[in-house]
């Protein structure tokens, strides 16, 4: 939890084994992203009448490795 509470507080970790740097512990930068406006795509694309319609059983089965 020490580590967590550095991290939080700005400080970067680097995290070596046997001589070796396996990660880095940092921060997340906020990115401050905006929420994406509702209707954004609006007009972009059509969704068909039957999109919540069970899939064909040939579909199923690629998905399943059948």
């Amino acid at each position: 939890m020490k580590y967590l509470n550095q991290v939080e507080a700005g400080e970067s970790f680097v995290i070596v084994q046997a001589d070796k740097v396996i990660a880095e512990l940092k921060p997340i930068t906020n990115t401050n992203k905006q929420l994406r406006p509702f209707g954004l795509c609006a007009g972009e694309f059509t969704v068909p009448d039957d999109f919540d319609e069970p899939l064909p059983e040939d579909i199923l089965n690629a998905f399943e490795g059948r």
